[in-house]
């Protein structure tokens, strides 16, 4: 082969490495604006969404609103008790679903990893995570609404903890299951036993990620309306007792929007900018607290 013919086979393989950079780079370029536009896309319909309920929320703030009860049409009065009946139902549904969460999760990631028990928690588990609230909503009706022959605030707690569970049994296995094993087998060479090995070594190493799975849990429930549809109902006043019906405010502000009123429909866009303060500040705290080493 003579020099000639040697520089034009280079120069041939560098004008198709160039081709073939130009067309990679085209496709990089189509990719990342699509990318863009499909950010833009969503982050629009959040800044909408965002701007509805503060411009709305923001003008159906007063003192009446977290004082009062629930008003009849064209009255005067505020949601003290929906805002009261879901600080009840979520603080006791985290209370009781929280435990039975990090147990499960500490069963499956530090007992019994490959076992059959463990595959069927893991496939049930992930079922209660994609099924629709409605589902557990209805199941609850079935089982305790029914039975008992009246909807009440203990229906509403068992659903929403039903919700909570799945949740942190995933953001729990998954926590203990990043800690170092080199950990465990320290304390293991300690002579630590293995439960004080798991509350004292792993748990505390995966603190932050298992409270961040129940601050994320918490968040989740705040906002469910159709479970306690079928569980809690509503009530138009002020109630401490869960054997009754009781209400909430998302059933408030799905009730609320829905009629014609209007000092009902200014109620509900206040519990929506509410409850949106909430879920954020829920959402906030969880993320502070994943970043933390």
């Amino acid at each position: 082969m003579t020099t000639g013919e040697s520089l034009i086979q280079a120069s041939d393989l560098a004008s198709q490495r160039a081709a073939k950079y130009r067309a990679r780079n085209r496709v990089n370029k189509v990719a990342i604006a699509l990318s863009l536009a499909a950010m833009a896309f969503g982050v629009f319909w959040l800044i909408w969404i965002l701007w509805e309920t503060l411009r709305l929320g923001v003008g159906g703030l007063s003192v009446a609103l977290l004082t009062q009860m629930t008003p009849a049409p064209n009255e005067i009065g505020g949601i003290a008790n929906a805002i009261w009946g879901s600080l009840v139902m979520v603080t006791l549904a985290t209370f009781v679903g929280t435990p039975i969460g990090v147990m499960a999760g500490i069963y499956l990631a530090e007992y019994n990893k490959t076992g059959w028990l463990a595959s069927v928690t893991r496939f049930v588990n992930d079922i209660l995570l994609s099924a629709p609230s409605i589902v557990i909503g209805l199941f609850v009706y079935s089982m305790i609404v029914i039975r008992f022959k009246s909807f009440s605030g203990y229906a509403g707690v068992v659903a929403l903890a039903l919700i909570v569970i799945p949740v942190v049994i995933r953001t729990t296995e998954n926590m203990l299951i990043l800690v170092p094993s080199s950990l465990r087998e320290a304390a293991y060479a300690l002579g630590t036993p293995k439960w004080k090995v798991i509350s004292m070594v792993t748990l505390r190493a995966a603190r932050a990620g298992v409270i961040t799975g129940v601050l994320l849990a918490v968040a989740r429930i705040a906002g469910e309306t159709a479970p306690l549809l079928f569980t809690a109902l509503n009530n138009q006043f002020w109630n401490t007792d869960l054997s009754k019906p009781m209400a909430s405010l998302p059933v408030t502000i799905f009730k609320f929007a829905m009629s014609p009123y209007e000092n009902w429909q200014q109620l509900a866009w206040a519990g929506v900018f509410l409850i949106t303060l909430a879920v954020l500040g829920l959402n906030i705290l969880a993320r502070s607290m994943a970043r933390q080493k």
